[in-house]
């Protein structure tokens, strides 16, 4: 089992498949149920209608098991892969008629949205060309979805910064106001964590660089500084500590701030800028196709 399908079983996915089947499908699907096509047996196929990154097909049974029936599913692409050529059967799948229908917008949600993420994110990557840098995202993540949509910045190439609060010490602005100073907020936070757990610090001057460096952390977060003082700022990190860049940064930038000496990128427009992608799903009655 890959890592990847490890995730699509995780109880925040198994809750956010709940949440989705409840409020589309409520209490039925008044339109199929209609049709008085219950018992008959049908097929579908995924198709991709423009070029994208695939992401979560094998998602898609995990979310017909709390619709109904699914026969076969057979992926005809893999997690990562680039799809150049529109109009590409990406999955088939077989069982009820019915079941299919009523999983149909459900399964393209959590499709369209993941493959947005990860096609957004292989531009980036390709961006940076041969660059060293590592490009991350942030905690700019749809509630509920960041497991997932963390799943997909990976996919698309990328690295995932901090999962939540509890795995990993980021110190802003806002603690080092309620500290007094990054001197202070470092020194107290180093006092209770274990000596194995890296300190980083969001920096907005070469002033608070200067502290963060004097104060010994691991990560200096350059936030919201243009080239000009980045390249100042790196100059006077050297190899004190690795050199983080947030904020202003796009697909036309990125990549000459390997020049600058940076070392990581950190963009929230990973997950919140990416757009859904066109993905549509047909079924048919067999002999109906």
């Amino acid at each position: 089992m890959t890592r990847g399908h490890e995730i699509f079983f995780s109880p925040p996915v198994s809750r956010l498949i709940d949440l989705a089947v409840e409020e589309d499908i409520g209490h039925g699907d008044i339109t199929t149920s209609a049709l008085g096509i219950s018992g008959r047996q049908g097929r579908a196929w995924i198709t991709a209608k423009e070029p994208m990154v695939i992401a979560g097909l094998s998602l898609v049974p995990r979310i017909y098991e709390r619709v109904g029936s699914l026969g076969a599913f057979q992926t005809k692409a893999e997690d990562g892969d680039f799809i150049d050529c529109p109009e590409t059967v990406v999955a088939e799948m077989t069982g009820r008629l019915d079941t299919l229908l009523i999983g149909e917008r459900i399964a393209l949600n959590f499709l369209q949205r993941l493959c947005g993420i990860a096609t957004h994110v292989r531009r980036h990557v390709d961006a940076l060309g041969s660059s060293p840098i590592r490009l991350t995202d942030t905690r700019k993540t749809v509630p509920g979805w960041r497991v997932l949509e963390k799943y997909a910045v990976r996919v698309g190439g990328a690295f995932n910064h901090r999962m939540g609060l509890y795995d990993g010490v980021l110190i802003k602005d806002n603690h080092i106001a309620a500290c007094g100073s990054i001197t202070s907020a470092v020194n107290t936070v180093r006092r209770r964590i274990s000596h194995l757990v890296r300190i980083e610090v969001e920096t907005e001057t070469l002033a608070q660089v200067k502290e963060a460096m004097d104060a010994g952390v691991d990560v200096i977060m350059l936030d919201n500084m243009d080239d000009a003082a980045i390249s100042e700022a790196a100059a006077q990190i050297g190899n004190g500590a690795e050199i983080e860049v947030s904020g202003r940064v796009d697909a036309g930038r990125i990549a000459r701030l390997a020049e600058l000496g940076v070392n990581i990128v950190s963009m929230g427009a990973l997950t919140h800028a990416a757009r859904f992608v066109d993905l549509s799903m047909t079924v048919a009655h067999p002999g109906h196709d």
